[in-house]
């Protein structure tokens, strides 16, 4: 029944199109009679001419319907095709848009290699699914339910044979299907696993070929291959046994035709058209059971494919928008997180009772030991996690009601992997605000201090940078990352290990673009580099996912708590000035400078 499901879901999704879906679908069962007429024509051409009867009329109408069936045929596949093209391109589109609307955690789980053979895969399955049954299976099904009556209207024991050839068919089936229901389902899981291991080490190929795994990963591949082809031999096996029991059920309902035939004309109960007749029905039958029999098991192998793809439609995300969401505007960047707690799914980590606060234009750094839950803070604040408990506000407006879409339009985010595509520079730059002219862009590269480079690219912005700006050095990487978040021009930035990977000078220049971006926006820094976190108002000591220490610098470097530690034990890269500040006498422990001005990313004129 599973499948039944399956099968009629596939089917609604035409409701797009249902109009001309019905059309096709009147057209078929009309071209199912048209099939059925001809077996009848036949054997009455047969008897006119063993008679020595006139036949020409009977032999032009079956002419005439012949023509009409091959006519309407062409008619019908070249719709139907047309039809399935469109609505698989309408079916990946959704599926991409589901896919990349779904959380980080959801990928992480299946692994990209796995989702994308779903998207791929699934699709490919609709699309046969559509044009096999608007194009063939349903005039054959048609055709099949006709021809039972017609068949037992001229005799009904020659009707007999055939109605236990059709039961035969839906039998062994049935046998088959049930045999190799767990092995279809096995399959499929090997197979979602071959493809996620494709995906692991091709997105991984440098590591691979660095530590010199190409040997250990094509043997741990060609094994889970060897697992794959396992499961499959026992469904093949049925499946072949299936096909030599399909064709001995035919030749014998062939067999008897003809010997119940003759007995029936020795006897003068039948003429040798009728005979005829039923033999070009039993053909006609064994080809429409084989298309159905082949397409019920395309349907059935193809069933645990369409179910990761319903499955992936279906899946719940997360964090959705409640009815009557309303956008955020004229955004200040008054960030303010209230007992905000988070814990991930199957386990105790997290982040627990989350106080804090982000005045406009000021700067509030996390720090804090891996997995203290530094990065899952500022998931939080972007939505791309919902807390469990606690609300955060912006500007007074508690995020959980506001729209996505406004809410992330309000944040730039500059990642530790600066996160680019295998497209131009202008593009990547341009990600932000797809609409920003040349001018523009120009502008934020200039400031991010990545305009130089630029041009010095065989093609300056229309350069290619390769699959994650593969092209680039790690430092290019990070400046057009930086360029990317100051043409975007958000209220609220988060810089999350921006600099941590890059050499003392390259970082010196992503900092001094970094400044630059900071000016006036609200900006939250996760760092291990103290050279990036002295200057916050405001630092956040976070460990085993709750705030233990809150101030400013030079408080928290005298003191005896974790910061004071991580800076004594080299935790931090310190700054000249730092150090200075530290060691000076006089310092003001609560001095603030005012934000100043942002920096506005405009054409020139």
């Amino acid at each position: 029944m599973d499948l039944v499901r399956i099968y009629f879901r596939v089917i609604r999704m035409l409701g797009a199109e249902k109009g001309l879906a019905w059309s096709v679908a009147a057209a078929g069962v009309l071209i199912s009679v048209v099939q059925l007429a001809e077996p009848i024509l036949f054997g009455r051409v047969v008897d006119a001419l063993s008679r020595g009867d006139a036949a020409m009329s009977t032999i032009g109408t079956w002419a005439a319907l012949g023509l009409f069936s091959v006519g309407a045929s062409v008619v019908i596949s070249i719709t139907a095709d047309r039809m399935a093209h469109r609505r698989h391109l309408e079916a990946l589109g959704d599926a991409f848009e589901r896919a990349i609307a779904l959380p980080a955690g959801y990928h992480a789980d299946r692994g990209s290699g796995a989702v994308v053979r779903t998207v791929l895969q699934g699709t490919d399955a609709l699309f046969w699914l559509w044009l096999a049954g608007l194009r063939e299976q349903l005039t054959a099904v048609v055709g099949i339910i006709l021809l039972v009556p017609t068949a037992i209207s001229m005799d009904v024991r020659m009707a007999g044979i055939l109605a236990l050839l059709a039961i035969a068919y839906v039998g062994l089936n049935t046998l088959v299907m049930r045999k190799t229901s767990a092995g279809q389902a096995a399959i499929e899981s090997y197979n979602s696993k071959v493809y996620g291991r494709v995906g692991d080490v091709l997105g991984n190929v440098t590591v691979v070929q660095s530590f010199a795994r190409l040997k250990a990963e094509s043997e741990a591949m060609r094994d889970l291959m060897g697992q794959l082809i396992t499961a499959q031999y026992p469904v093949l096996t049925w499946w072949g046994i299936l096909n030599v029991l399909q064709r001995s059920a035919a030749t014998t309902a062939l067999v008897a035709v003809f010997l119940l035939g003759a007995y029936l004309v020795r006897r003068g109960e039948m003429t040798v058209g009728e005979i005829v007749s039923f033999v070009a029905f039993a053909n006609l039958l064994i080809g429409k059971l084989d298309q159905v029999s082949s397409f019920v098991t395309a349907v059935f192998r193809q069933g645990p494919v369409l179910r990761s793809y319903f499955a992936l439609i279906d899946e719940q995300n997360a964090i959705a928008e409640p009815p009557g969401a309303k956008p955020l505007t004229d955004v200040k960047g008054d960030v303010r997180f209230e007992k905000v707690s988070f814990t991930f799914p199957a386990s105790n980590q997290g982040v627990f009772d989350l106080d804090i606060t982000a005045a406009p234009g000021r700067t509030v750094a996390l720090v804090g030991p891996t997995g203290s839950g530094k990065t899952t803070t500022l998931s939080l604040l972007q939505r791309l996690r919902g807390p469990d408990k606690g609300r955060i506000f912006i500007d007074g407006e508690d995020i959980a009601n506001v729209t996505l879409q406004s809410l992330r339009a309000s944040i730039a985010v500059v990642f530790q992997d600066a996160g680019l595509f295998n497209r131009s520079i202008r593009d990547n730059i341009a990600i932000g605000r797809p609409g920003a002219s040349d001018a523009e862009i120009q502008r934020a590269a200039e400031l991010a201090e990545a305009h130089d480079f630029i041009m010095r690219k065989p093609e300056g912005y229309d350069f290619v940078i390769g699959e994650r700006g593969n092209s680039l050095s790690g430092g290019e990487r990070q400046r057009l990352a930086v360029a990317r978040a100051i043409l975007k021009d958000a209220p609220i930035l988060i810089l999350d290990e921006a600099t941590s990977a890059l050499d003392a000078e390259t970082e010196a220049r992503i900092k001094r673009a970094l400044d630059k971006l900071r000016q006036g926006r609200t900006t939250f820094i996760i760092a291990h580099r103290l050279s990036t976190v002295a200057n916050a108002d405001t630092i956040y000591v976070l460990e085993n996912g709750r705030i233990i220490q809150q101030g400013r610098f030079k408080e928290l470097a005298k003191g005896t708590g974790l910061f004071a530690r991580m800076v004594a034990e080299g935790g931090f890269t310190v700054p000249k000035e730092a150090e200075e500040e530290r060691a000076s006498p006089t310092a003001d422990n609560n001095s603030e400078s005012a934000p100043e001005a942002p920096v506005p990313v405009k054409s020139e004129s």
